[in-house]
């Protein structure tokens, strides 16, 4: 007896690999250099801001942090450590890594619509906190980022579980053309 997968269930599985990879690469990055040997990546998001340290690196570690210098500002009072270096993107961008992998474990857990709206609603205490800093004197900290991050991320994949299952269940707006009646040819009925 086999069971065939829809290809919204082929999708759900896809970006649970693609989200568990990701936070594995991040992850293990400062597992495999030397202890203590990346302590400093503070920049800007955007740009590379430390391909010095990042050419000393192993290949594995140097396509790992050269994502991370592009993706994240790695300020290191904003970021974890593990193995004595500082992780390759912040603890904000940590915990949405961990929020994409929980997130798409419910959204494979759990069949029923969520309503989008109500989902957008799980992004107001990542807006707050950051947004806070952003324009103010107030400094949040790792944990109540890292808890930010990862309601964002459950929350950003569960959004893409749901428009997913609207294109890949339903399929794309039919055209017009497609919904006129078909007319029998001449003398047919």
């Amino acid at each position: 007896m086999s069971t065939r997968r829809t290809p919204f269930q082929k999708w759900k599985l896809t970006m649970l690999a693609i989200f568990v990879a990701w936070l594995a690469v991040l992850l293990m990055a400062p597992l495999t250099l030397p202890s203590g040997s990346v302590k400093d990546l503070s920049g800007a998001v955007g740009r590379l801001d430390n391909p010095g340290q990042e050419a000393r690196m192993n290949l594995f570690a140097d396509a790992v942090y050269t994502m991370g210098d592009i993706e994240c500002h790695q300020i290191a009072e904003r970021s974890f450590y593990l193995n004595g270096n500082e992780l390759p993107v912040c603890s904000r961008d940590i915990g949405i890594s961990i929020g994409l992998l929980t997130g798409m474990l419910i959204g494979i857990l759990y069949v029923r619509r969520i309503n989008p709206f109500l989902l957008a609603v799980g992004l107001i205490p990542m807006i707050v906190d950051g947004g806070l800093q952003a324009i103010s004197s107030y400094q949040s900290n790792n944990t109540l980022r890292l808890v930010t991050g990862i309601i964002a991320g459950v929350v950003a994949a569960l959004l893409l579980c749901e428009f997913a299952a609207r294109y890949l269940e339903v399929g794309p707006e039919p055209s017009r053309k497609n919904l006129e009646p078909k007319m029998a040819p001449k003398g047919q009925v």
